[in-house]
């Protein structure tokens, strides 16, 4: 008896989706609520879980393929089912076996060392699954992913992974299929000008297509600003113990930020507003859209009314999205509205840039890279932490005297922290 597995609901006014990738393989075991694939949608990946106990049977859909809620994708058989399927599939290799006791020639054995090669190749890369993202980059690098450690769901491989193996010089180059060690260890006769084409996912499309139409809708002007950080170290480094102690969760710097974003967007109510057709729609709470890393791309989740959370909680839920983000669990209304968006790039390194908005969104504040620069400080030339700050705006919306008036209120609150607990 074979169970359909159907494309679940996908969230509101969405409707189909693209298989990302199968995670199980037909004839594979699989258990209840276990993933047996991927599907991308406009903004999140969404696993696949089966519906009952079984081994995975035939596989309807392609990677790649557009499906729509409610369209069965697969089935899963019962446990006795495929045990008989696989033997009716595999009658030649039966006999193989067969032959060879009653001609008692050896013959047969031929093909087995043949076979030995194959089957190991099968098992040594079935157990690895990757996402687009991770396959592309494994790609570009010629990188054996099997050397890799994978920190996602179930030991998966990730980007962060990858990357990380890059930076660390730790990841192995794959050898081509099917040479040799010592064909793999010859020098390339001359430079490659090969080149390989991958779809975009429907991600990457959807994000594509929205800074696109940022730029052709809106008016978006970029200020900057740069703050000493000083004080937010000092705090962090004397506070960071007992808050771990207390809270369970480790006292960042993004934390600051989004507090000191809430009190400048209620100083300036414009950089937190929107444009609906001829209409200015203010918005009397502050949902901080804030970018963490995943294996598809970046994920802007939200964190809900900010303005009336405590450092400690904003950090929690920060913490939460990234850990979510990695397994991939991320669900649509998570990243459902926001009214501004915090994008970190200095986790990166980055010392500088010009952020796109977010539409409907109006505003998005750039983070970079914290760096010792000479400024002066009561006539002396001192070594202190700085990071430079950009807000990118709506200009149709958003005059500069306020981009910058939210700018120095951003600036005085991170270095004065005590600004945050006075709430001025």
């Amino acid at each position: 008896m074979a169970t359909e597995v159907k494309v679940p609901t996908l969230g509101e006014s969405v409707t189909e989706a693209t298989v990302g990738q199968w995670l199980k393989k037909p004839g594979e075991a699989v258990k209840a609520d276990e993933p047996i694939a991927s599907l991308e949608t406009d903004k999140v990946a969404i696993e696949v879980p089966s519906p009952v106990s079984g081994v995975l049977g035939e596989l309807l859909v392609k990677e790649g393929d557009t499906v729509n809620v409610g369209a069965v994708i697969a089935t899963i058989e019962d446990g006795g089912a495929p045990a008989a399927k696989a033997a009716s599939a595999a009658p030649a290799p039966a006999k193989a076996e067969a032959a060879p006791a009653p001609a008692a020639t050896p013959a047969p054995a031929a093909p087995a060392p043949a076979a030995a090669p194959a089957a190991e190749s099968e098992s040594a890369s079935g157990p690895i699954t990757l996402s687009p993202a991770v396959r592309r980059l494994v790609l570009e690098h010629g990188l054996d992913p099997s050397r890799i450690t994978g920190t996602g769901k179930d030991g998966r491989l990730t980007k962060d992974d990858v990357l990380a193996a890059i930076a660390a010089g730790t990841a192995v180059a794959a050898a081509p299929a099917g040479a040799s060690p010592a064909a793999s260890a010859a020098p390339a006769s001359g430079p490659s000008r090969e080149q390989e084409r991958v779809k975009m996912t429907r991600l990457r499309q959807t994000v594509a297509r929205r800074l696109k139409e940022a730029q052709n809708n809106a008016a978006i002007l970029t200020t900057f600003n740069d703050v000493d950080m000083t004080a937010v170290i000092e705090a962090r480094a004397k506070y960071k113990d007992l808050f771990e102690k207390k809270h369970g969760i480790r006292l960042g710097f993004m934390g600051f930020f989004v507090k000191a974003a809430c009190m400048a967007l209620k100083d300036i109510p414009g950089v937190n507003a929107q444009i609906e057709g001829d209409e200015i729609v203010y918005n009397n709470f502050c949902d901080i859209s804030v970018a963490v890393s995943a294996p598809n791309g970046l994920m802007v989740p939200v964190i809900r009314n900010a303005e009336s959370m405590s450092i400690a909680e904003i950090e929690k839920t920060i913490a939460d999205f990234g850990k979510r983000a990695k397994e991939g669990s991320l669900s649509m209304a998570d990243m459902a509205g926001g009214t501004f968006t915090i994008s970190n790039g200095g986790v990166f390194g980055s010392l500088l840039s010009t952020p796109i908005i977010n539409p409907p969104q109006s505003g998005v504040l750039g983070l970079h890279r914290i760096e010792e620069r000479p400024v002066v400080r009561n006539g002396q030339i001192v070594a202190r932490p700085m990071m430079y700050l950009a807000l990118s705006y709506d200009h149709r919306l958003i005059d500069g005297r306020e981009a910058v008036t939210f700018l120095v209120a951003m600036k005085n609150a991170i270095e004065d922290p005590t600004r945050l607990l006075i709430d001025l």
